[in-house]
């Protein structure tokens, strides 16, 4: 799922502009800042090393507005069925991972 999302913020960012210049900035940018920012903040005890540690609301909250991002930019560029997708995937992956999003939620440290 976090790979569709990046790249459907690489698409969004290429049509988000008409300047040739900024389409590339924001194409190759935009994704890079996603992941970066993915990879970065993480809660304590996360299966992969947490450089940045922060309380798991935040890590859900910065979760949910990514993917319901890149539902949103699917939804401008025009592919309103593809967007109802990634939001119904979106919803059907938290829910049922209910373990992880708990997990999440409990850990405030």
């Amino acid at each position: 799922m976090e790979l569709v999302a990046i790249t459907i913020i690489a698409v969004w960012g290429w049509h988000s502009s008409t300047v040739t210049w900024e389409q590339y900035l924001c194409a190759i940018g935009l994704p890079i800042v996603a992941a970066a920012i993915w990879g970065i903040f993480r809660i304590p005890n996360d299966p992969n090393p947490a450089p940045v540690k922060v309380p798991g609301i935040v890590r859900l909250s910065y979760e949910l507005f990514f993917f319901g991002f890149s539902a949103w930019a699917l939804y401008s560029l025009g592919f309103h069925t593809l967007s109802y997708i990634m939001g119904a995937i979106t919803i059907i992956s938290y829910v049922s991972g209910y373990d992880w999003t708990l997990k999440m939620l409990r850990n405030m440290t």
